[in-house]
């Protein structure tokens, strides 16, 4: 959703910087000035106990002298509550109460009905919490409270209720607060009856977990039976247009603050592991609702933090869902982007290790967690004789045919050189260290360990036929950093392009040294501002030299969409072939990477020919056709035109009044 012009600034206007940090510090008014908007606090992106971090509440900028943090309104929202850039404003805008632009009538309506929906939901959360204090819900207390070992004041942090015995308490107390029965049915409280009588509550006789989204807005309920004998011991809301379990996790936006400050995020299997685990000090954690993670799930939990530890139950589903989650998440795969394992021991679930052991024993464990290739390892050998050439090869197939998931070619190629570390080490290949292979039991059965890895595999040495191959020549990895710079350096100079190109500089991993910080800086900036305020700011935040390298290389100073700036056409052009020059480039190294990490020892020539491959494919991204559209027109006969010349004479010409002869024809009349 693109913002009108002007809107950041005035939402900017509208906030108070020291009332937005002021729910996250105390300020130190020894230091702080209040009547010159200069306030001071311990910082809270880093522990410490004196005040270096500063707010200008007049400038609406905050700088921490210690960890070096610094930022507006939206930097702060950003960071605290861990939240992308259009959900930051929409926070601040609702804060500020300032009217988000407005969107089509339909997702209006859409918006508004949301809106009605979510109040019913709040409505349902605080009856629920009110029946859990009466004397219907003393046997919930006493489950809660002696079972679980929860406190009072727990339940309130979490918000837990009780849906007391009957068919339509709910729906009366509703319907008597004068709220739609097409609302109450549209939450998912209560179903039509088939018998032609009022409809009658979803949940019965059920101690109830609101499910809140990311913002914090209850959406649904998970409920857990008091019956023992009822069908269903866990129940969730039905899908509505508030609420789809596939999409969404328990303690979501708790846990995603909590994983903005620096604590892993934890995937647990129920809410009571969460609760559990909430409680013992393991704030980033989540879990699914009901089912197995999803595709969405997972993206979801990625989202919040690169490397998210699956804490599984230590029995036989335990360990059945973190297998299955191997192979949702192997296709998905990313560098820096993958999970942890952290099964728990002697079939104990995260709440009970924690009564019995306490939470050191539940850190020494996710301290402890594994990467997801030892589970995989796992899987495929666990149990199997391999006594056999033919064992064997079946055993090669199968983890061939796991590695082929992987999407990445990098991270495949990393993959394969780890199962053929392990793999050597099972068969006994590396007799110098594992005999006929370490944890071989006997008849050939193998019974991996959870922890460790074989030896290192020996560097790999290019063949002669790779001499001349993009991977070994001296500039390639220049050529990388020279196109990063042009990319940086024309959004520092075109700052229109700015949020066209958002999305394509996030997912940019940058290697130049400061390429980095200086895009963290744009993807802050926006199209409203300029030239010489990103450049301030960079200078601010990261130093002056940081510009003055950036457009050090030659290339970069030549490049048109440098030499011209706020040429909008210009550089959406150059942008758009440095980024797919890029992509190619990093394209063919994960090509070279792949084949020379190969799962099985492959001929000296099929080698040869993939790097070969490799380097043809680098060399025509670096010497791309297209490229020279930034600095060429094409004629109609199809010769390439400088555009430059092409200004000059036609300036020129317009100087000394030359016409063409219709042009002429058309003065004689």
């Amino acid at each position: 959703m693109s913002l009108p012009p002007g809107f950041l600034d005035e939402l900017r206007t509208r906030t108070s910087l020291s009332q937005v940090v002021g729910r996250k510090v105390t300020w130190d008014m020894r230091k702080s000035n209040q009547a010159k908007g200069d306030w001071w606090a311990p910082c809270p992106f880093h522990q410490e106990k004196t005040a270096s971090f500063h707010v200008d509440d007049r400038k609406g900028f905050y700088h921490c002298f210690g960890c070096q943090a610094s930022g507006d309104a939206l930097a702060f929202v950003r960071e605290t509550e861990n939240v992308g850039f259009m959900e930051a404003v929409e926070i601040l805008a609702q804060e500020a109460g300032l009217q988000m632009p407005a969107r089509d009538p339909r997702a209006q309506q859409t918006a508004d009905r949301r809106s009605q929906l979510t109040e019913v939901m709040e409505e349902a959360v605080k009856y629920f919490r009110l029946q859990l204090k009466t004397g219907a819900g003393a046997a919930a207390r006493t489950y809660l409270s002696d079972r679980r070992g929860l406190s009072p004041e727990a339940l309130e942090r979490w918000q837990i209720g009780f849906a007391p015995p009957g068919w339509q308490n709910l729906w009366d107390h509703l319907t008597a607060k004068g709220i739609a029965p097409d609302l109450i049915l549209g939450c998912g409280l209560a179903k039509p009856s088939n018998q032609g009588r009022n409809p009658y509550d979803f949940f019965r006789n059920r101690v109830m977990f609101p499910i809140r989204d990311a913002r914090g807005r209850a959406i649904a309920f998970g409920a857990r039976a008091m019956d023992p004998n009822d069908n269903a011991k866990y129940l969730n809301s039905p899908d509505t247009d508030l609420f789809d379990k596939g999409r969404s996790l328990y303690n979501h936006g708790p846990a995603r603050e909590a994983a903005g400050k620096g604590h892993p995020l934890v995937l647990a299997e129920g809410y009571m592991d969460v609760i559990a685990l909430s409680e013992a000090g393991f704030a980033a954690t989540v879990a699914g609702l009901g089912t197995a993670i999803t595709e969405d799930q997972l993206r979801l939990m990625w989202r919040i933090h690169p490397e998210p530890v699956v804490a599984m139950d230590g029995d036989s589903a335990g360990l059945k869902a973190a297998l299955r989650l191997i192979d949702l998440a192997l296709p998905l795969l990313e560098a820096g982007q993958s999970l942890r394992f952290c099964l728990m021991p002697n079939g104990q679930d995260p709440d009970e290790l924690l009564k019995a052991k306490g939470p050191q024993a539940m850190q020494a464990l996710l301290d402890d967690a594994q990467p997801m290739v030892s589970l995989l390892w796992q899987r495929e050998i666990e149990g199997k004789v391999l006594d056999s050439p033919e064992r064997r090869a079946a055993l090669d197939k199968a983890l061939r045919e796991t590695i082929r998931k992987i999407a990445d070619p990098a991270i495949r190629a990393h993959y394969a050189e780890e199962i053929r570390d392990r793999r050597s080490t099972l068969f006994g290949f590396n007799r110098a260290q594992g005999g006929n292979g370490a944890g071989q039991g006997r008849k050939g059965e193998w019974r991996a360990p959870w922890r460790g890895r074989g030896s290192q595999p020996a560097a790999a040495v290019p063949v002669a036929g790779t001499r001349a191959s993009l991977l070994a020549a001296a500039d390639a990895d220049q050529a990388l950093l020279l196109r990063e710079a042009v990319i940086l350096a024309t959004l520092i100079r075109t700052p229109a392009m700015l949020e066209e190109f958002t999305h394509a500089l996030e997912e940019m991993d940058f290697a130049g040294h400061d390429h980095a910080g200086i895009a963290g800086l744009l993807l802050c900036c926006g199209p409203e501002d300029t030239q010489e305020s990103i450049e301030a700011l960079i200078c601010e935040r990261i130093g002056p030299d940081a510009l003055e390298r950036l457009h050090s290389a030659r290339h970069v100073t030549l490049a048109p969409s440098v030499r011209k700036p706020g040429d909008v056409e210009l550089a959406r052009l150059c942008l758009t072939e440095e980024f797919a020059k890029l992509a190619a480039m990093r394209g063919a190294l994960r090509e070279i990477e792949e084949a020379m990490a190969g799962f099985a020892d492959a001929p000296e020539a099929w080698i040869d020919h993939r790097l070969t491959l490799s380097a043809r494919a680098g060399e025509m991204a670096s010497r791309n056709q297209e490229g020279d559209r930034a600095d060429f027109d094409i004629a109609e006969n199809g010769a390439r035109i400088d555009r430059d010349e092409r200004s000059d004479l036609e300036a020129l010409l317009n100087a000394i009044g030359f016409a063409g002869p219709g042009e002429r024809g058309r003065q004689r009349e």
